[in-house]
């Protein structure tokens, strides 16, 4: 199940020469319990493209999200992304299950609170 989500998060770097991963803001990476190292799949509103990496903490309070290594071909600084991590859930705990979503604005700020839905 959806666990948490970024939306409509801005890239502001890129760096091919980079093992890999997406490097996002600690600050927002706590707001929606996303752990170092975590499995994500990112949605580029741009151009379509979807990919799977992983989470690596940037700055706190930077801003910063990162497309590095392989990930630099499918999007570029500016792109609108959509960042989602999943969690498996017990059955028994899935109808209560609601995942935490963080809507940013175009500097990659939170507009309004944490959403659950």
């Amino acid at each position: 199940m959806l666990k948490s989500k970024l939306h409509l998060a801005r890239v502001t770097a890129s760096k091919r020469d980079y093992e890999g991963s997406l490097e996002i803001d600690l600050e927002l990476m706590d707001r929606v319990h996303l752990l170092p190292y975590e499995k994500i799949l990112v949605s580029n509103m741009e151009n379509g493209n979807r990919f799977e990496t992983y989470a690596i903490p940037g700055p706190r309070g930077s801003g910063v999200i990162g497309l590095n290594g392989a990930t630099t071909h499918l999007g570029k600084v500016g792109d609108r992304i959509i960042i989602f991590a999943f969690a498996s859930v017990p059955a028994e705990s899935a109808a209560a299950h609601r995942p935490l979503i963080l809507v940013l604005d175009e500097k990659n700020q939170p507009v309004g609170g944490l959403k659950q839905i």
